[in-house]
């Protein structure tokens, strides 16, 4: 109970540095968007300001199977969403060129969200047909030269810590364009915040990076793909949360 309190103590007295970086993350990325440099900044100042979150909340990240990417080649990851730290693991520890392939209402979030907008990420809108489309042509121009897309195809996070059933629309850019899909594996997201929590707890949260399922053909079969990396990431993750 005492190294609880004096964990909050800590979190109260580092909590102004994190929502300035907050601030501060987000403006150079909408300024240094506007100038024509989203593509860089859009990862490059996020991918500090993620490390940084979980430095200063006292939470380690261990990443395993790095060798299974390759930096020049596009793909799409999908990830399992235990908590609120998977955005703040996989921005900060991937190491991999990416866009988050995101819900269209979240550019509603102050300042982060129009940050998110400007510099590239994949709002999806399934508002009609067209929006639709719209959404997909402007993923093919975001997804060359290296650049990714991470995606959590089980749409929401967890409440248990255990996967829920992976939705299809998370892959169909994977389909679209034929690109490799790269299932990962966090463990450990959901004890340092669950999806009930509003404060964090230190932690280690474990990133499994596992081999790409290549497309085949140019193309994937849809529920091979989806049944593939659901197993490897339910696989790999302790029994407890399977």
């Amino acid at each position: 109970m005492l190294l609880q309190i004096l964990y909050w103590i800590f979190l109260l007295c580092v909590s102004p540095i994190l929502l300035a970086s907050t601030i501060l993350t987000a403006t150079v990325t909408i300024v240094l968007s506007t100038m024509g440099l989203g593509r860089w900044a859009g990862y490059f100042f996020p991918h500090y300001w993620a490390k940084l979150f979980c430095i200063l909340t006292l939470v380690k990240v261990t990443v395993r199977g790095r060798e299974n990417i390759d930096e020049g080649t596009s793909y799409v990851f999908v990830c399992n969403h235990q908590g609120a730290y998977d955005i703040f693991s996989v921005y900060g520890y991937l190491n991999h060129q990416f866009r988050w392939m995101m819900k269209k209402a979240l550019e509603k979030i102050p300042l982060v969200g129009y940050s998110c907008k400007v510099s590239g990420h994949i709002m999806v809108d399934n508002s009609s047909p067209s929006a639709t489309r719209t959404t997909m042509e402007r993923a093919e121009r975001q997804l060359s030269g290296g650049m990714s897309l991470v995606v959590f195809p089980e749409g929401a996070r967890s409440w248990d810590g255990k996967m829920r059933r992976f939705k299809r629309g998370a892959y169909m850019l994977a389909v679209e364009f034929g690109l490799p899909v790269v299932p990962i594996t966090i463990d450990g997201s959901f004890d340092v915040m669950p999806r009930f929590k509003k404060m964090p707890h230190w932690g280690h949260i474990v990133l499994t990076i596992h081999k790409p399922i290549e497309p085949v053909a140019g193309t994937h079969d849809l529920a091979q793909v989806m049944d593939e990396s659901f197993n490897a990431i339910h696989g790999a993750l302790p029994l407890r949360q399977q």
